[in-house]
């Protein structure tokens, strides 16, 4: 079988609370069923002794049913998350298409996001006009929204 990409994994205080805002702001739909997962062979995978995850997989919009999804969980037990910055080292944001950036931005702030940086627009020759920003979700994980025109 050739290597397909899946899921990638976002661990949050709220796995509820997370799940719903990329559902509302970014239309990503529930691919059940919801996880509550623990035993020896998760303590074995995850190297975290007595672990115990709950969470859910979101569809991300795009793709169909069988497309990537975004692997929302929360464990019994977190360290506390240190402030990431877009120049952090290790994955940095996750990044949407969106028809309108500031409509768009307006809506993640409506849901407990946060403003990173102001919206750019930068013509890219060969590839085209693109309009972006950064922000982050409730938790504050990096998402920047963005748009083209060819």
């Amino acid at each position: 079988m050739p290597t397909k990409y899946v899921h990638t994994n976002l661990i949050a205080r709220d796995w509820k609370r997370l799940s719903a805002f990329y559902q509302d702001v970014f239309e990503c739909e529930p691919a059940p069923p919801e996880r509550d997962l623990s035993g020896e062979w998760l303590d074995k995978v995850t190297g975290v002794k007595a672990s115990h995850i709950r969470g859910m997989h979101l569809r991300l919009p795009g793709y169909g049913k069988t497309g990537p999804t975004l692997e929302i969980f929360s464990y019994d037990s977190m360290p506390e998350h240190p402030s990431v910055r877009p120049n952090t080292p290790g994955f940095s944001h996750i990044a949407f298409i969106v028809d309108d950036v500031e409509a768009k931005s307006q809506e993640i702030l409506d849901h407990g996001g946060s403003t990173i940086g102001v919206i750019a627009i930068r013509d890219l020759p060969g590839v085209g006009l693109l309009t972006f920003q950064y922000l982050s979700d409730p938790e504050g994980n990096i998402v920047e929204i963005q748009n083209w025109k060819i």
